[in-house]
């Protein structure tokens, strides 16, 4: 279980300080996937750049809860996978040596079972005749499927997402999230995806949550009955997308935050 306990962050400049986040707690149980949505500058993108361990909290605690073990989330003991907008990919490296990259910072020795799991995944996302090229040889798609075998080949405790489809054209990003979402199922880490799409909100999240313009506060929460579906035909899913709409329109205007 990843705990979110009252945490404040803000950012620093020589003459002023900008709060971003103030007093946030969420709780999500192992094994969810929370999507997030908000208007651009709400703190999304902060949020998951402090539970990746880059940037630090001024206040509160973030807790991750293990084997009944509960420990501050820590990127030097918990596995965590990150998986930012532009899917992080080191050019120099080829498509295999990025998926290992981590394993080898580790120094973790594959056993040939894991080496047999670690080929599951480059096949179930479809880049087996990838493996030795390098990023710029490579589509959206493939660069996109490369950066989602690399976070699952670690097993991650807490899987980040921070909008990571949204440079995909319709279709290769339709094609993405599918398999993201086929592997998913099977390995289950604990998932925060930020996430400027509603659609998209309600096809990989269990739970949705929408940020607030007032420094990362919680708006609006709910259980999402509509996880892995993709465009159902029913009139629940369009009052819940008409709801999740109504959630992010601009406070002051009244316009739409998101199409």
């Amino acid at each position: 279980m990843l705990i979110i306990d009252h945490i404040s962050i803000h950012y620093k400049s020589k003459k002023e300080i900008f709060p971003v986040i103030s007093n946030l707690s969420l709780q999500m149980p192992q094994g969810e996937a929370l999507a997030i949505l908000g208007h651009s500058g709400c703190g999304k993108s902060t949020l998951v750049n402090a539970l990746a361990g880059t940037i630090p909290i001024e206040n509160g605690t973030i807790d991750y809860i293990k084997d009944n073990n509960r420990q501050p989330l820590n990127p030097k003991i918990h596995k965590i996978g990150l998986i930012p907008q532009n899917c992080g990919l080191l050019p120099w490296k080829t498509v295999k040596e990025n998926c290992l990259l981590s394993l080898k910072i580790r120094k973790q020795q594959l056993s040939e079972t894991q080496k047999e799991e670690i080929a599951k995944i480059y096949s179930s996302l479809n880049i087996s005749d990838i493996l030795g090229k390098y990023p710029n040889q490579l589509s959206g798609g493939q660069v996109q499927r490369a950066a989602l075998a690399r976070a699952f080949i670690i097993k991650p405790d807490l899987l980040l997402m921070d909008e990571p489809f949204s440079a995909l054209d319709a279709i290769t990003r339709e094609e993405a999230r599918e398999l993201f979402l086929k592997v998913w199922r099977k390995v289950k880490p604990t998932t925060i995806l930020v996430t400027h799409s509603i659609e998209e909100a309600l096809y990989l999240g269990n739970t949705i949550i929408v940020m607030g313009k007032h420094m990362g506060d919680v708006k609006y929460q709910m259980q999402n009955p509509y996880f892995g579906h993709l465009y159902p035909e029913e009139a629940e899913y369009l009052i819940i997308k008409k709801l999740l709409r109504e959630q992010l329109r601009t406070e002051d205007t009244g316009e739409e935050a998101v199409e």
